[in-house]
């Protein structure tokens, strides 16, 4: 059972401070709510001791009366905020109507202009969030700088926008900052795709693409296209691609150098007149010693390296020379030479031998080329430049075809994919030998879908010649 406390008696009504009558609940004078009101209790609540004492008393407030009434005519307390003494959040006395404000110097009840929130003399004005901004007031507010300068300062989008130092490289990913020695960008951080990781070439008469793919961690293919002119005037076009040995030493360099000794002693002899398949031979045996001068090293650096004859910088070279009518074609190695006609139904042809195992069993007659080509061993070259290689036999040919048609000069980057004749006649656009570089890049994709598990480098020369009667597509001089 539930216990009620009896309400004790009120000695005044709190709504309008008349004596009520004992027992009434509600007030004879206005009818406030007796009821409601518990009496103030006579005994001190107990004080904490952790309570600081008590400030003195202030003076007692005087309500001021109102001179409206409500329904019961009884005069309801008015409050005005400066008829209670107190302090701002800021530790700042309430100002009175009358009494000037400390800072402003207007009083409370003083007539206010409109409110502007960006002129000097408003509040807003007077707000700052970083003090460092403003040299002056850094050391006063104690405030920290900014991380970063504002990139919408007129200095910083000058520093952004400024031009690049003559033949410094820009990088790729946030096209403002220097790209370091090592390949990375000085602002950002992000590594620069290298140079030989895709490449174009076209001209006149002949285009070349050569790609990474997708499993070397670097291309170590390259290429060398030219055109030059024979002593009587008719033009001469050449194509050279050079495949690095992954088993040697810097074979990246050894492709690179073998390219460019083989072009530049094309286009040296060719226009003396020296015959295109004597000056192809030539070219091969310059490649051949530009790719030995890279294992030429110091005698110290040779003496920590015991076995540097085995692993000297090798490659291997293919190449075509188009002048006089005639197509001329020298290897050594594995990369490949195709003929494919401008009719597609005439029959094509692959215009090179390997230096490789495969090879070597089909013409021994101890396999044939399927069965061949399917062992582990098939793509161990037999011949390459480089120190270490056993003998130099550079290998030319010379055809004459008589009829137009296209020659794709390629790496077995590309071969792999296609490898017999019919093969690389079907992966050859249409419309090749009027857009020689697009077909190029086509075939580099044709690779790559396949799998691009090699280094991809192409080379086609559009060949035309007038009809000139039956007769075979490449007849061998």
């Amino acid at each position: 059972m539930s216990q009620s406390h009896q309400q004790p008696a009120l000695s005044k009504c709190p709504g309008c401070e008349e004596p009520p009558v004992a027992g009434d609940l509600f007030c004879g004078a206005c009818g406030y709510d007796l009821s409601a009101v518990p009496a103030r209790p006579d005994d001190r609540p107990t004080m904490a001791i952790t309570v600081p004492p008590a400030a003195p008393a202030a003076e007692a407030v005087r309500w001021p009366t109102a001179e409206e009434t409500d329904s019961s005519d009884v005069p309801a307390p008015v409050v005005r905020p400066a008829d209670v003494p107190g302090t701002d959040s800021g530790g700042r006395p309430l100002t009175g109507p009358d009494t000037p404000d400390p800072e402003s110097g207007r009083g409370a009840g003083s007539p206010s202009g409109p409110v502007r929130t960006g002129g000097p003399d408003s509040a807003a004005a007077r707000v700052r969030h970083d003090d460092r901004a403003d040299p002056g007031g850094a050391e006063a507010s104690g405030d920290f700088a900014l991380a970063a300068p504002d990139p919408r300062a007129p200095e910083h989008a000058a520093a952004l926008a400024a031009a690049p130092a003559p033949g410094a490289k820009v990088c790729v990913a946030c096209r403002s900052g220097r790209v370091d020695a090592d390949g990375y960008c000085e602002n950002c951080g992000h590594a620069q795709p290298r140079e030989r990781d895709h490449m174009e070439q076209e001209l006149d008469a002949v285009a070349a693409v050569s790609d990474r793919g997708l499993r070397h961690h670097r291309n170590e293919d390259s290429f060398a296209v030219s055109s030059t002119a024979l002593p009587d005037g008719s033009p001469a076009v050449v194509a050279i691609v050079c495949d690095g040995v992954s088993s040697a030493s810097r074979p990246d360099e050894a492709s690179a150098a073998a390219a460019s000794a083989a072009n530049e002693a094309l286009l040296e002899s060719l226009p003396r007149g020296t015959h295109p398949q004597q000056a192809m031979h030539e070219a091969i045996v310059a490649a051949s010693e530009a790719v030995n001068a890279l294992a030429q090293e110091p005698a110290g650096a040779r003496e920590h390296d015991a076995h540097h004859h085995q692993n000297a910088p090798a490659c291997t070279l293919v190449g075509a020379i188009m002048a006089g009518g005639l197509l001329i074609v020298g290897w050594i190695g594995d990369s490949r030479v195709y003929w494919v006609p401008e009719d597609r139904t005439q029959p094509t042809a692959r215009l090179t031998e390997d230096d490789s195992w495969a090879a070597q069993m089909v013409a021994a007659g101890l396999m044939n080329e399927a069965e061949a080509y399917a062992d582990e061993r098939a793509h161990a070259i037999t011949g390459w430049l480089g120190a270490d290689a056993y003998e130099l036999e550079p290998h030319t040919a010379a055809f004459k075809p008589d009829r137009p048609g296209l020659v794709v000069v390629c790496t077995d980057g590309l071969w792999n994919y296609a490898e017999s004749a019919e093969e690389m006649a079907a992966a050859v656009p249409a419309d090749a030998r009027r857009q020689p570089l697009h077909a190029a890049r086509a075939l580099v994709g044709h690779a790559l879908d396949g799998g691009g598990h090699d280094n991809v480098t192409v080379a086609l020369l559009p060949f035309a010649v007038r009809p000139q009667g039956a007769g075979s597509a490449c007849d061998t001089v």
